[in-house]
């Protein structure tokens, strides 16, 4: 038998190439690695998606071995749409709608998994100059309200707990590009909309910005949770840790968003060439301060809902909304994606 032998030199030479092969072959398995993850917000790129952008654009998506693609929305029942239909895995949008849709395809088993909003910013707004001072004035008014816009979906609540006569409200179908404009310009009275959206927008465009009001749904006995991050339940059963890794850098963003607000605004003008720093950064801070960092949310933990507050909300639902099967709260939030306790807690 022949014997070969390598000299030194040829040695290293080998050695190092086969060394430039494993991180070559490493390389590439960390990029195989990578799970797509194809996620859908609820609205355009504005200051409250700042946790969103903040985890892609600084990585923690990826450091969780995720490939996410965040695509921006038209409406907070438009991702569960999108879900429904499979083109997306992962979605943020309304939870009350979710209950009505998961009632109505029961199979569909799409399920909330992180609760962002835990008091919703549903809200009428409207203008003290237009008559409309409180929720009983909307009476004999016109309402400018898109079918598929979430505040909307919760009217008939909001009606049943202030005593107003719907049948005395003219309710016009608009477009949300046009929601504020006609509001501004008086060819409606009022509004629905998301208070951190539309009471801004139109607050920022009155030469008095004095004469917008807002009736924060929450504040006047609409008792629900708000926007979730939804999973389909393919890509749950498929893709667990894929989930739980989504979770983590969300909430390590959010974290972030949540201690310094004004340094994750740039994240977001980056992907809006129409935003302007400071509307964006009041939009993130009433977010913040109104519907994110609640009493609730600091007592037990961030994502978190309180499955017997569910419950009622549910019981709430149904008080306006005939139910074929009225689902358990249980059905519709799992918490088994959740990060750790310890890490879901605010300092």
């Amino acid at each position: 038998m022949t014997q070969f032998t390598v000299s030194p030199s040829r040695r290293a030479v080998l050695s190092a190439a086969f060394g430039l092969a494993a991180a070559i072959g490493l390389g590439a398995g960390a990029a195989q690695a990578q799970t797509p993850i194809k996620f859908s917000l609820d609205w355009k790129f504005e200051g409250p998606s700042a946790p969103f952008v903040l985890a892609l654009e600084k990585g923690y998506f990826k450091a969780e071995g995720l490939d996410v693609t965040l695509d921006s929305g038209s409406g907070s029942v438009e991702p569960l749409n999108r879900l429904a239909s499979g083109t997306y895995d992962m979605a943020f949008g309304d939870i009350n709608s979710l209950i009505k849709f998961s009632d109505a395809n029961p199979a569909a088993g799409i399920k909330a998994i992180y609760m962002l909003y835990n008091s919703p910013p549903f809200a009428v707004v409207g203008r003290k100059s237009l008559g409309i001072n409180t929720p009983k004035d909307l009476e004999g008014k016109k309402l400018g309200a898109p079918a598929p816009d979430g505040a909307y979906a919760q009217w008939p609540i909001f009606v049943k707990e202030n005593g107003i006569d719907a049948s005395k409200v003219i309710i016009e179908n608009v477009g949300f590009p046009v929601r504020e404009p006609m509001l501004v310009s008086g060819q409606v009275d009022a509004i629905t909309g998301f208070a951190f959206s539309s009471y801004l927008s139109v607050k920022n465009n009155l030469a008095d910005p004095s004469d917008a009001v807002v009736f924060l749904m929450s504040n006047y006995g609409v008792k629900l949770y708000g926007n979730t991050i939804m999973v389909h339940p393919k890509f749950a059963s498929e893709k667990p840790e894929a989930v739980k890794g989504f979770l983590r850098a969300f909430t390590k963003a959010l974290k972030e968003v949540i201690a310094d607000p004004k340094a994750a605004v740039p994240y977001v003008l980056a992907r809006n060439s129409v935003a302007k720093e400071a509307t964006e950064l009041e939009r993130l801070t009433y977010a913040l301060d109104n519907n994110i960092v609640t009493a609730e949310v600091k007592k037990n933990g961030l994502g978190k809902v309180d499955m017997t507050r569910l419950s009622g909300s549910i019981d709430q639902i149904a008080t306006t909304f005939a139910f074929k099967a009225k689902p358990k709260a249980e059905a519709v939030f799992d918490a088994s994606y959740l990060p750790a306790d310890a890490d879901l807690m605010l300092k």
